[in-house]
């Protein structure tokens, strides 16, 4: 016996390979065709049309994070989400000026770390299988990640926040290091993992330096590597600053965690900062 979600994935394939040929129950002509995701905040977001009558299978090109997609679940209805899978459909046909937005993070969280769509209500046809496409970032393995445009929602559905919230300490700045200085540093500590958020200033007779890796080193325990957010691309010309996160995952503990920030440049210089505390959560009220 076929699974649920097999069995829906069946349906709407079956009904996007008979689309070709006939129109839908309400007239409207059964579409398939590939869509590209937004690379940056600043692109516009794809267009999906879906419809009452017809759900709208979207194929992703890698797993996707299910407890992040967001949606009006009073205009969209979601019949299944699986790992790589989305079938949506509308509650009800949409206003002819009404656009709905549906959202997902990737759970490998590269560039572009979330796929967003408008959904709209066409009366000439409907999506029935959307494939959907990651365009490449630009020099994907020397880069770091440029920050994508979150929500406050989409903390709490991926788990990032929880009832004891988020921790944080202040450093002021460091002495130079190989032309390298740090002018502020938050450390963020919240459900399972840690953040650095920093301003690195290079120094005005160096070349420019781009970020390429971190790693937290603890007292015990192996590195961490963690994943680099930038604010701007490109490499951190002479004389000026940059805002640069560090992220890494970490097991839940009861005491507070204290590392070695490394961060290494594409020029061999590498600035380290010691004694970045990350102070244990404070207990919450489930109730």
């Amino acid at each position: 016996m076929l699974q649920p979600f097999r069995l829906a994935l069946a349906l709407a394939l079956a009904w996007g390979t008979v689309a070709h040929a006939e129109p839908s129950p309400g007239g409207r002509v059964r579409r398939e065709r590939p869509v590209t995701v937004a690379g940056t905040a600043g692109e516009p977001l794809p267009v999906v049309h879906i419809a009452q009558d017809s759900p709208t299978l979207l194929l992703f090109p890698a797993p996707i994070q299910r407890k992040s997609l967001t949606f009006d679940a009073s205009r969209i209805r979601v019949l299944d989400a699986g790992e790589r899978s989305v079938i949506v459909q509308a509650v009800s046909d949409l206003r002819k000026d009404e656009q709905q937005e549906m959202g997902v993070f990737f759970v490998d969280g590269r560039a572009p770390a979330r796929a967003a769509f408008v959904l709209v209500t066409d009366p000439a046809e409907v999506d029935t299988r959307i494939d959907v496409q990651r365009p490449e970032a630009p020099n994907t393995a020397c880069q770091p990640i440029q920050a994508p445009a979150p929500k406050p929602e989409d903390f709490v559905l991926l788990g990032y926040v929880d009832n004891e919230g988020v921790t944080t300490s202040i450093s002021q700045g460091q002495r130079p290091m190989q032309g390298l200085a740090l002018e502020w540093l938050t450390a963020f500590r919240g459900a399972g993992w840690i953040l650095a958020d920093m301003k690195i200033v290079n120094h005005s007779n160096q070349s420019a330096w781009s970020p390429q890796d971190a790693m937290f080193l603890g007292r015990v325990g192996v590195p961490l590597r963690a994943r680099l957010v930038t604010t701007k691309p490109g490499p951190i010309a002479p004389g000026e600053g940059r805002r640069v996160l560090a992220v890494v995952e970490v097991p839940k503990t009861e005491a507070d965690l204290i590392f070695t920030l490394e961060v290494r440049g594409d020029d061999g210089r590498r600035f380290t900062i010691p004694g970045v505390r990350f102070p244990m959560p404070t207990a919450g009220d489930a109730r």
